[in-house]
Formats: C-alpha cells, sequence, structure tokens
C-alpha cells in the first residue's frame, strides 16, 4: 500500500521535487527516471542505489520508457554511440539516431539541413569564383578573383580526423582541397618562388575555383546521401507511427481522460471507442469490438474480441466500444519488441562485412600512398610543367578515393532489408542470420502449429465394446485439464460441448513421446501413444483415422485400453502453395513430428513434403537437424512450440512462427509474425535479394576505386592523353556513396516485385 501511494503521488508531483542528499532538485518527470524509492516521495534516479534520504535500496520505476533519440550511432560503425548527434570520429561520416524516427523535434535531420545549408552557401560562393577564374582575361578581375579565391573551405572533420588518429574520407578531401588551395595562395601571393616546372605559359596557374567547386560537389553528395540514408529507415519509422500517442484512461469512480501514453501502466483500465488505436497489450474486460489486426497477422478481416480476448498495442478497433485492462506498456508491448528486434537487427553486422571492413583498414593510407607515388611519378616522368601536373594529379587521386562508398555497401543494404522484412511481418534477429538464410538449401519443419493450424478439434470418441463413449471421454478430459498442450485444448473443448463435469487429476504426469497420466476417481487413467495391447477393433479402427490425416489418442484405465479419441489439425489454407513454392526455391522440406507415423506420411503426401520423421521427442528433433548438418545440409528449423526450441537452436537459422510460445521465438534468428510459411517463402526471398544486393555493393565499390584511382593518377595519358580534372573527380567520389545508398534503396522495389 506504501509503495502504491507513494508512487501516485510521485505521478501528480513529476518533474517538481526529488532529493538528492544535497538540496539539489531534479526536475526529471517520474515516468523518465528508471529508479525511484518506495518509502522517500519523490526520490528518483536514472542509476540503481540507495536513496540518499532513507537508505533504502532504489527500485525499478514500472512507469519508466526508454527515451527515444537518446543514442546515436555511426551507419558504418555501430560500435561507435553517444548521447547527441554529430560526426564518427572514425569515419567522419554524420551519426544518426540507433532507431529510425528516435530522436524527434529539431534534431531530427538536423544534420541534413546544416549540410543543405552549406551546400547553398558554397555553391553561392563558387559560383562567382568559377566565372571570374573563366574571364582572367576580362581587365580588373585578377584582384577580385584572388580575393575571392583566398576564402577558405570548411574542414572540421579533416582536422578531427587528424587529431584522433582514424584517417577516413575527410582526409582525403581536406588533403586534396587543402593542397589545392595553399598551393594557389602561395601562387598568388609569391609567384616568384616558384621555378619553371610550375608554370604554364610562364604563370604559374591557380585552382581556386578546382578548390571551392570540389568542395560544392562534396556537399552536394553529402546533401544527396543523408537524404537517401533518411530513407532506409522509413519502413522503422512507420512501425513507430503505429502507435497511438494517448490512451483514454478510466478512472476507478469511471471518470475518463485522455492521456500520454508514457504515463499508462500495467493494471490501467483504458477505453477504447470505435475507429481509435489500441494503445497497448492487455485484455478486454467488458465490451466489444472488431479489431484490424493486420499490422500483425497480414490478414484484412477484422478480429471479434470480447471479455477475456487478448489485444495488442497499435492495432486498430473498428466497430464497438470497450474497455481493456493493460497489461504490457513502454517497452514490453509487442509493436515495442518488433521495433527494437529491428532496430537492433539493422545495426548489425553480416559476416560478408569483413572483406570490407578489411580493405577499408588499409584504403586511406594506400591511397595517401598513391598520391605520394603519382606526384614522384609525374615529377620524374611528366611533360613540363610537370610540378603543376603532378600537384593536380596527385590532388585528383585524393578525391577519387571513396571510402564511404565500400563502407556503406553492406550496412545500406541491411537496413533496407531488414525494414522491409518488416513491413512482409518477417522480423530478423541480426544480419548474420539474414546472411545464413541465403545459404540454406534444407528446411526442418515442425507439423501441428506450422503446417497445420494449431487449433485441433475432437472429431471422434470410439469406445471399446461394453464402454461408455461419454465416461471415456469425461476421463480423459479431466486428465487433459492440467496439459497445455493444443492437442489436450481439443479434448476438453469436445468434453464442454457435451456439459460433462470433470473430476479432479490427481499425480498428473507427463510421459515425453507417450502422452499424459494421472489419478482420477481413484483409477489410473492414461491418454496418448499406448505401447501395451490394444483391442484389435481399436487398432483397426485407429488405423483408418490415422490414414485419413488424424491424430489418434488411446485411453486406458488402470493399464486396460478402453477407447480411442481422434483429433484433426487442419492443414493452413496458405501450406500448400507455400511448401510449392519453397520448392520451386529449391529447398528440400523435412517434416519433423512426434505425431504418429502413419498421421505425419499422410499429412506429408499431402503436402508433397520430401521426408518425414515422426513419433520424435524434442531431444530426436534436435538430433535429427545435427544429423542433417553431418549429411552437409544447410538447414532452417521452422517450428513454434517449447519442444522446437532444441532443434530451432541447432539449425543454422531457426525460424519461428510468431503465433507459437516465447520460448521458441528467443531460439530463433527469424520470427514470422503472421504465423504461416508464406512469410517463410518471403524470408527466404528476402535473404536472397539482400544478399545479392551487398555483393552488387561491393562489386560497385571495388570496381569504382579499382578503377577511378589509376585513371586520376594519369595512367591513361601516355596512350590517349586522358587527364582527370579534379573537379571531375570530386564529383564522381560525391556520386558514388549516393550510388550505393540508391541501389541498396532499390531493394524494396526488388523484393516486392519478387513476391
Amino acid at each position: 500500500m506504501l509503495r502504491h501511494r507513494t508512487m501516485s503521488h510521485t505521478h501528480q508531483h513529476s518533474g517538481h521535487s526529488c532529493c538528492h542528499g544535497h538540496g539539489a532538485t531534479d526536475t526529471t518527470p517520474v515516468h523518465a527516471a528508471k529508479y525511484f524509492c518506495p518509502m522517500c516521495d519523490g526520490v528518483v534516479s536514472d542509476k540503481p542505489g540507495a536513496c540518499p534520504m532513507c537508505g533504502m535500496a532504489l527500485e525499478r520505476n514500472p512507469a519508466y520508457v526508454e527515451p527515444h533519440g537518446a543514442v546515436y550511432t555511426c551507419p558504418m560503425h555501430p560500435e561507435v554511440r553517444q548521447d547527441h548527434p554529430g560526426a564518427c570520429p572514425i569515419c567522419g561520416m554524420a551519426l544518426e539516431p540507433a532507431q529510425a524516427g528516435a530522436a524527434g523535434g529539431e534534431e531530427d535531420g538536423a544534420e541534413l539541413r546544416d549540410m543543405t545549408r552549406r551546400f547553398w552557401i558554397g555553391l553561392a560562393l563558387t559560383v562567382p569564383v568559377l566565372l571570374l577564374s573563366m574571364g582572367e582575361m576580362v581587365p580588373g578581375l585578377s584582384d577580385v578573383l584572388a580575393a575571392l579565391g583566398r576564402t577558405t573551405v570548411f574542414f572540421e572533420r579533416g582536422a578531427r580526423s587528424l587529431v584522433t588518429r582514424h584517417l577516413n574520407m575527410f582526409t582525403l578531401i581536406a588533403m586534396g582541397t587543402g593542397a589545392a588551395y595553399l598551393y594557389s595562395v602561395a601562387a598568388t601571393v609569391v609567384p616568384a618562388l616558384f621555378p619553371d616546372s610550375f608554370r604554364k605559359g610562364g604563370v604559374v596557374e591557380v585552382y581556386f575555383e578546382s578548390a571551392a567547386v570540389i568542395t560544392v560537389l562534396v556537399l552536394l553528395g553529402q546533401v544527396l546521401e543523408l537524404k537517401a540514408r533518411a530513407a532506409t529507415g522509413s519502413a522503422l519509422a512507420a512501425l513507430l507511427g503505429l502507435a497511438p500517442k494517448t490512451a483514454r484512461r478510466v478512472a476507478e469512480n469511471g471518470s475518463e481522460n485522455d492521456v500520454p501514453l508514457e504515463l499508462i501502466h500495467p493494471g490501467d483500465r483504458l477505453r477504447v471507442r470505435p475507429g481509435e488505436k489500441i494503445p497497448v497489450d492487455g485484455i478486454v474486460l467488458e465490451g466489444r469490438g472488431a479489431v484490424d489486426e493486420s499490422m500483425i497477422t497480414g490478414e484484412p478481416v477484422p478480429v471479434k474480441k470480447e471479455a477475456q480476448s487478448a489485444v495488442t498495442g497499435g492495432t486498430i478497433n473498428g466497430t464497438g466500444s470497450f474497455v481493456m485492462k493493460a497489461e504490457k506498456v513502454g517497452n514490453d508491448t509487442l509493436l515495442a519488441r518488433i521495433v527494437q528486434m529491428v532496430g537492433s537487427a539493422q545495426r548489425s553486422r553480416a559476416p560478408i562485412q569483413r572483406v570490407a571492413d578489411t580493405v577499408a583498414g588499409y584504403f586511406v593510407p594506400g591511397v595517401l600512398l598513391c598520391a605520394v607515388v603519382t606526384f614522384v611519378a609525374w615529377v620524374i616522368l611528366g611533360p613540363e610543367p610537370r610540378y603543376a601536373y603532378a600537384l593536380v594529379n596527385a590532388v585528383a587521386v585524393l578525391i577519387i578515393a571513396c571510402p564511404c562508398a565500400l563502407g556503406l555497401a553492406t550496412p545500406m543494404s541491411i537496413m533496407v532489408g531488414v525494414g522491409r522484412g518488416a513491413q512482409l511481418g518477417v522480423l530478423i534477429r541480426d544480419a548474420e542470420a539474414l546472411e545464413r538464410l541465403e545459404k540454406i538449401d534444407t528446411l526442418a519443419i515442425d507439423k501441428t502449429g506450422t503446417l497445420t493450424e494449431g487449433r485441433p478439434t475432437l472429431t471422434q470418441v470410439i469406445a471399446a465394446p461394453g464402454q461408455s463413449e461419454d465416461e471415456l471421454l469425461r476421463l480423459a478430459a479431466s486428465v487433459e485439464s492440467a496439459s497445455e498442450h493444443p492437442l489436450a485444448a481439443a479434448i476438453l473443448a469436445g468434453a464442454q460441448k457435451r456439459n460433462f463435469k470433470l473430476s479432479a487429476a490427481e499425480n498428473f504426469e507427463s510421459i515425453t513421446g507417450k502422452g499424459v497420466r494421472a489419478k482420477v476417481d481413484g483409477h489410473v487413467i492414461t491418454v496418448g501413444r499406448e505401447d501395451g495391447t490394444i483391442p484389435e477393433v481399436l487398432a483397426t479402427k485407429a488405423d483408418a483415422l490415422r490414414k485419413e490425416g488424424q491424430t489418434v489418442f488411446f485411453v486406458g484405465v488402470d493399464q486396460v485400453v478402453l477407447g480411442l479419441l481422434a483429433v484433426t489439425d487442419p492443414i493452413k489454407a496458405t501450406t500448400p502453395k507455400a511448401i510449392a513454392a519453397l520448392h520451386q526455391l529449391g529447398l528440400k522440406i523435412v517434416m519433423l513430428t512426434g505425431d504418429h507415423a502413419e498421421t505425419a506420411r499422410r499429412v506429408a503426401q499431402q503436402l508433397g513434403i520430401d521426408r518425414v520423421e515422426a513419433e520424435v521427442t524434442p531431444e530426436k528433433k534436435h538430433d535429427a537437424v545435427v544429423q542433417l548438418k553431418r549429411e552437409g545440409a544447410r538447414v532452417a528449423m521452422a517450428g513454434d512450440g517449447i519442444n522446437d526450441a532444441p532443434a530451432l537452436a541447432a539449425a543454422d537459422v531457426g525460424i519461428a512462427m510468431g503465433t507459437g510460445t516465447d520460448v521458441a521465438m528467443e531460439s530463433a534468428g527469424v520470427t514470422l509474425v503472421k504465423g504461416d510459411l508464406d512469410g517463410l517463402v518471403h524470408a527466404i526471398a528476402l535473404s536472397r535479394a539482400t544478399m545479392g544486393n551487398i555483393r552488387l555493393n561491393l562489386l560497385f565499390a571495388f570496381v569504382y576505386n579499382g578503377i577511378g584511382i589509376p585513371i586520376a593518377a594519369g595512367v591513361l595519358y601516355p596512350f590517349v592523353g586522358l587527364l582527370l580534372s579534379p573537379m571531375l573527380a570530386s564529383a564522381a567520389m560525391a556520386l558514388s556513396s549516393v550510388s550505393v545508398i540508391a541501389n541498396s534503396l532499390r531493394l524494396r522495389s526488388a523484393i516486392r516485385s519478387s513476391f
């Protein structure tokens, strides 16, 4: 009671009082504080520890919501993380929110606005310089040209790279433009110091316009790149937009008022009216509605919700009105977990990126060496003015090199691919799972809940001669009332339809791979697979039912089989088409099920599954996956239950049905939110498209730098007289990163068209 009263009072005064032992006042709102004191009103903190007033240990605040935009990271170096925007200390690129759309307010897009402003200012100053450089023969303009040329450009990131000893793209740009500018200043101020080898027509040429144009083109490239990078997070931003900003809370006295979503706590009663988004995860207490859950299931048909129905935050109530109890709020909701998973996956690093990382580690020093070699080669072998040619070509080498194109090749594709997967209901745990999924050639798959609906129904009750079917079902249902298996639910539902009064089950025991056993009304009742003697009439009937694809349970009383129950679990409507599509993708499909061999073979025959292993325990499912891998197969395992978790963990890629258990989802590298195999087809096509896109990006980056740097150095000059102007080199460099990102964005339509 004390804790509840303290928190309630704190909420009323959030942002006004928090003692820290020195008379200081903390204005942190309580819902924005991670920890609070259960004894002292208003004492909150962002760290665990002891209360400065009473000394009690601070407790985790259940109302705390992780602040969006608190962490900024680099798209090329995810290990770089800080609590404010800025430039990456390693590569110099603009940091961006770790979660798309997380920054909010003025910080969101601040880097793009800054670069855009710099570009337009630079362009305004460069155009006159460029025009004047073309009009050197016009009387009176040379002095103005020199004055404008002495306008310096911005080298902040290049200077920082030297201080931090992380040489990057901005190091090369700063050195190239700086060399051109300082050379031009010296040529303007003290031209007599330059020997004839620097002169062309008796004049030492200046390159003010080159330095200015290079800077403007680089800024243009940065603007285009930032715009393109912003588009890569659009899928995640769309997910974030699904959550409403407020909720209508119902007070104990029945009054209702709208409050910010971050103030909603587990246990709160909330009103959801027609057309409104459900604010958090919870259950319906009263009323009813028809909820559009397409964001979760992909199904456009509204789902009927009434008392005790579960509802998900972000879904939309179409008709009806109901009161719900909040159960999961903040970062615990399904929508928040999806966003967190997608955001984490987008920042993960694929194994293929190691190639780019290795090359990038030597890239800038290698380019600097190439520039030095270029300068020396032109001084020794070049025509007059040798030094002028040497300087211009060395600058062109520095400018055209683009380590960012190489560094962005993988992360941009991962961001787009993972975001697109989220829109399709395919949640990728990390980039490694995406890369592994592309190489899969064998799919091991569970039956119940994966191939089938997972909502079995009781179809027949057959008793041995002289026995009562009703009593047989009542005893079986009494035992199964203690079980959580989906097939047990079917037996219970069948008994409830007949309004049977169940007895208490004592000493309940689940026997792995066999069934369940308990003591009911003084008798030991077993339900499941029976190894003992089975009456011939029951055995014959069981075989016939299994050939129809039904699952059979024998019911024994005191070790004597007295009847059987038949349960059917319909195959999902989407399964046959999905199996055919998986075969077209070149996958071999293996069914692993604990069901009877005859039932499993019947289902496999209907679906065209390649191989069946039936009557397997969870341990044997795990062993079957391991054996497939030993045979040289690259195995993905798809399942939805606790019994599938060991096999999911053993597979190269575990694939969990989102409609299954949390244990299965935690063991999997891929989660299919909708819970059917259509999502698996999407996932494999997604992985192949994404990895193909990455390879194309890497190829472009390697080819661009492999061809561009030698051309800038002047290797074609002896053959065709071709030299690359530093201005053209800067344009090519600026567009190279943009091209990589544009190709990554193309992945969105490529994936869409492949489905």
